[in-house]
Parts: C-alpha cells; structure tokens; sequence
C-alpha cells in the first residue's frame, strides 16, 4: 500500500534518502548498540552530514529550511530500524535547538544553533523531576539571582541527550519567583555542562532505549550568567508547553516507523518460517493479524501527517497532535507485541529487531505526555470539563 501519496517530491526523496541510510548504517550496528547501551555518536555525525538536524531550521543558522513535517519524516525513517538513534533526534531537535531558536537571544542562536543543527553536539532539557512529571508546575528546582548570577539548585530525571560526550548544555526549567496570583514563576535557563555544582548522574538501567543516552541530574548551587536565561523570565512552562505539542507530532511519528519495522520484520519472517510443512504466512490466523498490523501503521501515518500539515500551515493542531501520539504509540506497542507473537520464541530473543521493538516501545505511550494526558487533551477539545 502506498504510504507517500500526499508527498511533495522533495519529501519524497528525503524519505527514500533516510530510508536507505538507516537500512544500510544503523541497522547493522542497532544490536550491538542496544547490547552495549552505548549511543554511536560516529552515526550522530553522519546524521548530522545528512542534514537531519538542521530540517526544519532556517539556513541563515545552518538548518536546511524546512519544516515540522520533514523532521517528521526523517524520524520515522530512522525508527523503523532503531528507536534510540530517531528519538535521539527527535530531542535533539525539539528539546535542545527549537527553545534556543523559538525563544532565545540573537547571541544564543548565533552561539548555541550552528553546532547543535550539525550535530557537533547535542543539548537536553530538563523539565521532568521527582516530583512533577506531567504536573510539571509541581516543579521544585529553583534560581535566584545573586551579583548577576543565577544560582540554581534542584534535580531533574530522565533527561536526554543530557551526558555525551558532546553534550553542550541542559535547559532547565526553574521556580525564579511568585507571580501575582500567588502560582510559582517558572522559567528556563541554560546549563552548560561542566558547570561547577552541575552533575550528571550515572546512565539510568532502562528498559528499552539503550542505546539512547539518558540521565538524571542534580544542581548544588550551580551559578551561571543572568544572560543564560532562555526567553522571557516567568514564561519557561508556557513556553515549553508550545513546544511540546510539535514534540508530540514527532512521536507519533517515531511511533509509526517502529511499527511499520515491526510489520515488516513480520511479514518477513512468516514467508521464510515453515511450520508443518507450511509457511506461516500461509496461515488465516496470521494474514488477519499481518493485516490488522498494516491498519495500524496506515491510521497512525494519517494521524501525524495531518496534525503535521496544520501545523505546519499555521492552524490549531492541539488535539489532532495528541490524537496522532495516541494512535501511534498503540500502534508501535500492540505491533511490536503481535510481531513478537508471530517470531514465537525467536521474539524473545535480543538479536531479533522485534524484541528490541517490544522493549523500546512501551515508553512510546508515556513520554511527552502520557496516553491518559492525551486523552485529557482530546476531552477538552471536545468540551468536556476540565
């Protein structure tokens, strides 16, 4: 089935150049990756060469001019084969360069963008702590400013792309005050690491995303310049939030590659696999299962490409962003676990790209924003009381 029918010929090749790159580099080093729990930053780079992270970034700071739905489009290519390498992207687009380009400084962009769109190095940001995951104003990091400094104290968990070895900084999101109604002033400033008090803790033992770096951080009286504010003081969750609806695009999209993945490891596998003399493709009860995968990764492409488009042309996209993650990330887990079904036993194997799948993608339904936040969403588009 075709699956690029509203595709410029632009993203046409982009797709096929993506596609094509993550078959023939990532896929042969995804297992040892995943294995290792090591993320190959010599493949970082050849993303970086090939644009990926520059998409959808004007060219006057080194991007490729383009936009949401082209990053999109690289991402799902990329979590076709491996998860950790396309959500490494995605992070390293949407919650390390976009703050910077969205809300920072002609002195930031021009300092922090041209290495970060090249992939000579990464950034995080750092929202997530203990105690406030999706209640992210429960935060409890804070700054005050002393002698034109910022001095940060706190910890953040879960972070990407926080503690590489070109990591450049973490955004952090901080209490910096009161407002007027009595709720907490939350704002965003940057980190650079290496900062004195600054620490990023040992990888956390995950799940899946091996391969993905991620962290937890700690700020002991962490002091940086008063101009390292990102954006407008007091304006760091709003801000954030705006971007987290293009994030969940992403996703959605990422989610899709993975399914897709699934699906064809599948396919694949029950027209070589004889049982009883039989291909197990050959089988009703796995053809309506094969069929029922493909539905998924047809419905999720919709959903992302749609919410991408609007977005892309200036229109609320709110709840179709939260329906596509929806769809997407139950595409990505219930695939990976039907695909892992049809392997049988050689599912449960790590060297098989479908075990990998069935443990990355779990994460898919919680992060930027959780299955049940997007349901919430969807309900208040609908009206419905908060």
């Amino acid at each position: 089935m075709d699956s690029t029918f509203d595709l410029t010929d632009d993203e046409r090749e982009l797709a096929a150049v993506v596609r094509q790159f993550a078959t023939e580099v990532i896929a042969p080093i995804a297992y040892e990756a995943d294995r290792t729990h090591t993320l190959p930053l010599d493949v970082v780079a050849q993303m970086g060469e090939l644009g990926l992270f520059g998409l959808p970034f004007p060219e006057e700071y080194g991007g490729q001019g383009g936009d949401l739905f082209a990053l999109a489009l690289a991402i799902e290519g990329i979590g076709r084969v491996d998860q950790s390498l396309a959500i490494t992207l995605e992070a390293g687009v949407n919650l390390g360069a976009m703050p910077v380009f969205r809300f920072g400084t002609e002195q930031q962009k021009q300092e922090f963008l041209p290495d970060l769109l090249a992939a000579r190095a990464l950034a995080g940001f750092g929202l997530t702590e203990p105690e406030a995951g999706s209640d992210a104003g429960a935060s409890r990091t804070t700054a005050r400013l002393d002698g034109g400094e910022w001095v940060i104290n706190g910890s953040k968990q879960f972070i990407t792309n926080s503690g590489t070895d070109i990591t450049r900084f973490v955004t952090v999101t901080a209490v910096t005050g009161e407002r007027s109604d009595g709720r907490k002033e939350i704002s965003t400033i940057i980190v650079p690491n290496g900062t004195p008090g600054f620490t990023v803790q040992p990888a956390y033992d995950k799940v899946g995303w091996h391969a993905s770096d991620t962290h937890p951080l700690s700020f002991d009286d962490v002091r940086v310049p008063e101009e390292n504010l990102l954006g407008e003081r007091g304006r760091g969750f709003a801000n954030f939030l705006s971007i987290l609806d293009e994030g969940r695009i992403a996703i959605a999209a990422l989610s899709t590659g993975a399914a897709e993945g699934c699906l064809e490891a599948a396919l694949d596998y029950a027209g070589k696999r004889v049982v009883f003399g039989e291909q197990l493709g050959t089988r009703q009860s796995i053809q309506f299962m094969l069929a029922r995968m493909q539905a998924r990764v047809h419905t999720a492409r919709l959903a992302w490409h749609h919410a991408a488009r609007l977005r892309d042309a200036g229109r609320p996209y709110k709840a179709e962003a939260a329906i596509a993650k929806l769809t997407a990330s139950d595409a990505a887990m219930d695939n990976a676990r039907d695909a892992t079904q049809i392997f049988g036993g050689n599912g449960f194997m790590n060297e098989y790209p479908v075990a990998r799948h069935f443990r990355d993608s779990k994460i898919l339904e919680v992060g930027e924003g959780t299955s049940e936040v997007q349901l919430m969403v969807i309900a208040r588009d609908l009206g419905l009381p908060a």
